[in-house]
């Protein structure tokens, strides 16, 4: 029996209705993007199907690819994803996260003009943050990305684990430039608990997430998932 690939599309999972709507349009907008390749959402955490569940359903007809739509390999990617795929009945591959990408900053700067975003504006870029340094330097990156595009300085601020809070990052840019607003561009995939303290820190303004429920799913985000499904089977050929 031939087998073929299939695209597990493994994201942290949460409560928030917004978020998971906003999520499965990703996904949705990936099977239209590509008809003829399976593609099963999974979840890390909250949601289910879990990962390993899924993987098991593929198993007899499929070598599935986990793509973590995660913005930042942290534990996640390199402990939790990785024992999925490692543990897998078949040849089981793991993608890449999603970033660090210029397309991730592409979409944040697409927010950042939506919010209003003026000449003098000081900007703070939002992660999730992580216990991991991997991760915690894949937001830094993003934030250097954002500052290049802009033209002008970024900060960046963490709502867990890692250093500085947001709101202290929020707090030191407004003392530093006190006639200025403080704009945070969420670098969040989607609405739901680390938005909501994104939107509680501080800031003048909080753009929405990568994602947004009540608008088309960013073409730049699915054809960044492609790639990375794309890129991981091109590796393992390579090896």
């Amino acid at each position: 029996m031939t087998r073929s690939a299939a695209l597990v599309a493994a994201s942290h999972g949460t409560s928030s209705a917004a978020g998971r709507a906003a999520v499965a349009a990703l996904v949705a907008e990936v099977r239209r993007a590509a008809p003829d390749l399976v593609v099963e959402d999974a979840f890390v955490d909250v949601q289910q199907p879990d990962v390993a569940s899924v993987l098991g359903s593929l198993a007899s007809g499929h070598d599935p690819v986990i793509v973590p739509l995660l913005l930042s390999a942290g534990h996640h990617v390199h402990v939790d994803l990785a024992r999925e795929a490692a543990g897998a009945s078949g040849p089981t591959l793991l993608g890449a996260a999603l970033g660090p990408d210029d397309r991730l900053v592409e979409v944040l700067c697409a927010r950042l003009a939506e919010a209003g975003l003026r000449g003098d504006d000081r900007v703070v870029l939002a992660a999730a943050g992580s216990s991991d340094p991997r991760a915690v330097a894949d937001c830094r990156d993003v934030g250097r990305r954002l500052a290049a595009r802009l033209g002008r300085p970024v900060a960046v601020g963490f709502l867990s684990a890692a250093r500085p809070a947001l709101a202290d990052a929020i707090a030191r840019t407004r003392a530093t430039h006190p006639v200025s607003r403080v704009v945070v561009a969420s670098y969040l995939l989607a609405p739901g608990y680390f938005h909501d303290l994104a939107v509680a820190a501080g800031a003048n303004i909080t753009t929405a997430p990568l994602l947004r429920p009540d608008a088309p799913t960013p073409a730049a985000l699915v054809e960044l998932v492609l790639d990375r499904f794309a890129a991981a089977r091109a590796l393992s050929r390579a090896a």
